[in-house]
């Protein structure tokens, strides 16, 4: 979720998925040798990487989308004699 020193933003859910996977082993392992705080903050922050794991697919579908979106608008804007056309001249309800 956090953007690269380019702005991009990179989807790798088998990625994602190995850190949740290292995490949930370390609070495993840690059980008992940490405050009860820490152990509360270490739920909280798996519990907030898997929720965000399991957005993260729409997320990306709506952000490929926009940039979709955007491109199409760049296009028409850059070469507008192609770009979509709505012809309001023949309404029906046209004041001659």
């Amino acid at each position: 979720m956090i953007p690269d020193n380019e702005g991009n933003i990179i989807y790798n859910l088998g990625e994602a998925k190995a850190g949740i996977d290292m995490l949930r082993v370390l609070q495993s392992k840690s059980k008992g040798n940490i405050t009860e705080q820490e152990e509360r903050m270490f739920r909280g922050i798996v519990s907030e990487l898997q929720l965000q794991f399991l957005k993260a697919p729409s997320r990306r579908r709506a952000m490929e989308d926009a940039v979709a979106e955007s491109e199409t608008v760049r296009e028409t804007f850059a070469n507008p004699q192609s770009g979509p056309v709505e012809d309001l001249s023949t309404g029906e309800d046209s004041e001659e």
